[in-house]
């Protein structure tokens, strides 16, 4: 081969087959024999043979990548992407999942109209295999668009209509009901929510758990006030609680960022936590470890949720669910369990 890197014939050529066999081979065509697929992959081995991307490109219609993408609003996605560690959690999941494959993220943010349009327009063309796609708002158009384009698409979090498409999520509901339980075994009889805001995909799920479990206690009315899943904004909704219901001796925040400003709050008001007021957030991020004290919380697996959504999407850009789909179609989901991590605030 010399000083030129070795080629389609130099593989078709060391395992005695055709070049087109081996282009069959390379490009993931199924019509081939395993042993000869085996004995091609053998002389890739022995020759160091690595396809060309973009020649691959036109024979497999693959670019080999996938599109993560942020959707919300312009003022919902500045107030948490870059405070908010629930995101960098997503891409840890997402990225070995990929890495494994081969396939690059291309990072993608859609939080206005325009850049929905411009976003599926993109991917309708083939600028990415699929979508893993992260919705902060409960009715984000930007799944059903995506599926109406033909775009593979997995969601971190169920539809919100009828679009059908992959997903991952928690069951939210659950989750604050074992905040609710842990509450109230702990002695807590006056409880309160600092909610997340309506527009958020699980706000109705965990204020509703929380509620509900209360009630089935007796306790026929919890106060709320909504936060922006910011620290800042857990001390202000905290403060407000304090103000208009000074009787609590509970709380649940649906994020750990709201929680740990709740305890700072507490915390400055000189009331102490968990001995005057119990604090219980939701996530189990970093923020849960660093707050002081440490957060009893709800842990979402959000990493282990990121790797399934990817590997969901995985499974159906290389067809490796079941040929041809059962009918009517399903598309895979998966729903994790929460679990309470009791630590220091309870």
């Amino acid at each position: 081969m010399g000083n030129r890197g070795p080629t389609l014939e130099d593989v078709a050529r060391e395992a005695g087959v055709s070049r087109a066999t081996v282009s069959r081979v390379v490009n993931g065509v199924r019509n081939v024999a395993p042993g000869i697929q085996q004995a091609v992959r053998d002389a890739v081995a022995r020759t160091g043979y690595t396809p060309n991307q973009a020649a691959r490109s036109l024979v497999t219609r693959r670019t080999g990548t996938v599109a993560l993408v942020l959707s919300a609003t312009g003022e919902a996605f500045a107030a948490r992407v870059f405070s908010d560690p629930f995101f960098g959690r997503v891409v840890d999941g997402v990225l070995p999942v990929l890495r494994e494959r081969a396939i690059q993220p291309v990072m993608l943010v859609a939080e206005s109209e325009q850049a929905r349009a411009q976003l599926v327009e993109y991917l309708r063309r083939g600028g990415a295999d699929g979508a893993l796609v992260v919705p902060l708002d409960a009715d984000d158009p930007l799944p059903s668009m995506l599926v109406a384009a033909g775009v593979p698409t997995v969601l971190f979090g169920r539809p919100h209509d009828s679009t059908r498409c992959g997903f991952v999520d928690l069951d939210n509901t659950a989750g604050a009901r074992l905040a609710a339980e842990h509450l109230w075994a702990t002695g807590r009889r006056r409880p309160a929510t600092i909610a997340a805001p309506v527009s958020a995909p699980t706000a109705r799920e965990r204020l509703d758990g929380f509620r509900e479990a209360f009630a089935a206690r007796g306790v026929a009315s919890v106060p709320v006030v909504r936060g922006r899943f910011s620290v800042d904004s857990g001390r202000r909704a905290m403060a407000r609680l304090l103000k208009e219901h000074p009787g609590i001796d509970g709380v649940f925040a649906a994020n750990d960022l709201m929680a740990q400003g709740a305890c700072q709050y507490l915390r400055e008001e000189g009331i102490a936590v968990p001995g005057s007021v119990s604090v219980v957030g939701f996530d189990d991020s970093v923020a849960a470890r660093r707050a002081r004290p440490q957060l009893t919380t709800v842990r979402q697996p959000v990493e282990g949720m990121a790797a399934a959504m990817a590997g969901i999407l995985v499974e159906e850009l290389t067809g490796a669910r079941q040929e041809p789909a059962p009918q009517p179609y399903e598309p895979a989901s998966k729903v994790f369990e929460p679990v309470l991590v009791v630590r220091e605030s309870t």
